[in-house]
């Protein structure tokens, strides 16, 4: 993407968000047009004034090729709104980072992530829920979801880890400073069987208001928020907020009525956060007890072109039978034995009503 260092660049400076990036891109085409901008082209472009200063005044200390190599010297690679391998479902939450700087890999599987979160004064009660909660998900294929902070999160991390599983940790600073540094040999042992994430430039440090905005990251990215342990001011309640306002599941873990680290999980279940027992609550919540079948569905091959036409017409929205047939220009009979077949195969399902839908997530 020859764009990509101006993306990198703008990211450095002041109130370039994402509804900056658009109109720069929209108005002048390139950001690299936008990059060498007259102060009077960038209000012809939307920018008001205070973010015009900002950029014309923020430019002459940023060089796109510098900013391009600290990234190759620390192996991150970037991924803007616009690059396809940009996670779907983090596309859906309004507030969406216009870019995320990455150390290690995002891989398919990680569609079905679950974050799990929680105080960073976790209880022996605490350690040992969410160790088996985590080993329990991982060995449904579920990715492990937190923001590498002590207690809960540094233990869901370690113990996706431990179980051979994936994780991924979204950071409130830039990629290069482990927060806390306590755990600089967890991240380095989670770039390796999975990701650190942060929408912060190399080089930033941690700070106050960085930790509740990567939280609607931690949120947006999952199919669900796992609050295990949470005194009533913890953190992790933010999290399970944000989870609610993009419309994911909120899971809690319930604790002793005595305990003060619990008393933010159990106001949660109270509230109609979904009570959880088992790896088992979750996963038919969110009907994810398929998974490793699911992942097989993935690597299907059409058996013939009648197939692979008719996967070009499917997808996970219900879609009549008629209307298959209609687009795919193939006799009705065709169409259902095809279908009834790749129904036995797990490649679709029949939702009632001669309506069908891709069987994956």
């Amino acid at each position: 993407m020859s764009d990509l260092k101006y993306w990198v660049a703008f990211n450095r400076i002041q109130g370039i968000g994402r509804a900056r990036f658009s109109q720069l891109e929209s108005y002048f085409g390139s950001l690299e047009k936008a990059w060498l901008a007259s102060a009077r082209d960038l209000k012809a472009a939307g920018m008001d004034t205070r973010t015009v200063e900002s950029i014309v005044t923020s430019r002459p200390e940023i060089s796109p090729d510098a900013e391009m190599e600290l990234l190759e010297r620390y192996k991150v690679r970037v991924l803007t709104l616009n690059d396809p391998a940009f996670p779907a479902r983090l596309k859906e939450i309004y507030d969406v980072p216009p870019l995320l700087y990455i150390r290690g890999n995002l891989t398919p599987e990680d569609e079905w992530a679950i974050a799990v979160v929680g105080t960073r004064g976790a209880t022996i009660y605490g350690r040992q829920v969410t160790e088996r909660l985590v080993a329990d998900l991982v060995h449904n294929r579920i990715t492990i979801v937190s923001g590498l902070a002590r207690g809960i999160d540094s233990i869901a991390h370690r113990t996706a880890l431990e179980v051979g599983g994936r994780t991924i940790a979204i950071l409130a600073s830039g990629l290069d400073i482990v927060y806390p540094a306590e755990n600089t040999k967890l991240a380095q042992s989670i770039i390796e069987q999975g990701a650190l994430i942060s929408e912060y430039p190399l080089r930033t440090k941690p700070k106050a208001e960085h930790f509740p905005r990567r939280n609607r990251i931690m949120a947006g990215m999952c199919l669900g928020v796992v609050v295990s342990e949470a005194g009533e001011s913890s953190g992790a309640l933010i999290t399970a907020s944000l989870a609610l306002e993009q419309n994911r599941e909120v899971f809690a873990i319930p604790g002793s009525i005595l305990s003060p680290r619990s008393r933010g999980t159990n106001r949660l279940i109270q509230e109609g956060a979904k009570l959880v027992r088992n790896a088992e609550d979750i996963l038919e919540e969110l009907n994810l007890t398929m998974i490793p079948q699911q992942l097989e569905m993935r690597e299907f091959v059409p058996a013939n072109e009648t197939e692979s036409l008719l996967l070009k017409h499917l997808s996970h929205e219900p879609t009549h039978i008629d209307e298959i047939c209609r687009q795919s220009n193939l006799p009705i009979a065709t169409v259902s034995s095809t279908l009834s077949m790749m129904e036995l195969k797990g490649i679709v399902r029949q939702l009632g009503g001669m309506n069908y839908a891709l069987a994956h997530t």
